[in-house]
């Protein structure tokens, strides 16, 4: 497991490729809910 390996992140990052383990945008879905959350409390 190192950057030969195309199921790591690391091996992602050394690959240019993007998956589940190394989404495009980190946890996008998860900010946008705790900042409607956030709002709705305001």
């Amino acid at each position: 497991m190192g950057k030969g390996d195309r199921k790591t992140k690391k091996g992602k990052i050394t690959k240019g490729t993007f998956g589940n383990r190394r989404p495009r945008k980190a946890n996008s879905a998860q900010q946008s809910e705790s900042k409607k959350q956030k709002e709705a409390a305001a």
